[in-house]
């Protein structure tokens, strides 16, 4: 019987999206240092995933060149150029907040610029996928998101959201199937501008490495 990965794998492949499977993350590890060329420019959104992979060691490690979002000021104007600047990388690296047996990969921004460079720019995007972010269908998606991704998050990055204290969004309080924009109206909140990629134009675009591993929130 096919499992859930390779049943993702499948549809994801469909929808024009290239699938890779991995049993493990040193296996796509390898896999990703023998596409990376050096010198090239590459960067990555922020991510858990990346870290607990070792893929953010790869990238960093000075064979490439790395725009490192961890060096900003925090100053507004220089935010806004970096991120700029990171639509033009040979290649992207993220992960995914959900991903779909239909072959749907759904994405949660605060400031909207992970959504933006998978969508259009970097020549290359490459989304680190653990078994544990795919769910069966986009409502399963969204609730992933309020109830898993979001607040934990918010726990790393020390933001004094609703959805940090109580472990889940306050939208969950109220009803089983929240709409996206429901919650609260925290200035800090994390979950405001959605992306779900579907059918591709480009196959050689986006690579969705799927690891059987539990990786990130």
């Amino acid at each position: 019987m096919e499992n859930v990965l390779e049943k993702v794998s499948r549809a994801l492949n469909k929808n024009n999206i290239n699938a890779l499977l991995f049993q493990n993350t040193p296996a796509a590890v390898d896999y990703l240092k023998s596409v990376l060329k050096a010198g090239e420019t590459v960067t990555c959104g922020g991510s858990v995933t990346l870290a607990e992979s070792g893929v953010y060691s790869l990238i960093s490690n000075g064979d490439y060149n790395f725009l490192d979002r961890t060096k900003l000021s925090g100053e507004k104007m220089e935010t806004a150029a970096f991120y700029k600047n990171t639509l033009s990388a040979d290649s992207y690296f993220c992960s995914a907040n959900a991903v779909t047996e239909n072959g749907e990969i759904v994405n949660v921004d605060g400031m909207g610029n992970r959504i933006t460079a998978s969508a259009f720019g970097p020549e290359r995007v490459f989304m680190i996928v653990g078994k544990n972010k795919i769910v069966k269908d986009l409502e399963e998606a969204f609730l992933r998101i309020k109830r898993v991704a979001s607040p934990r998050n918010a726990v790393r990055l020390s933001l004094p959201t609703p959805c940090a204290k109580i472990g889940k969004c306050v939208s969950l309080l109220k009803s089983d199937k929240p709409g996206i924009t429901d919650g609260c109206d925290s200035p800090y909140r994390i979950c405001r501008d959605y992306l779900i990629l579907g059918k591709q134009n480009d196959s050689k675009r986006i690579t969705v490495l799927l690891v059987n591993e539990e990786l990130g929130y």
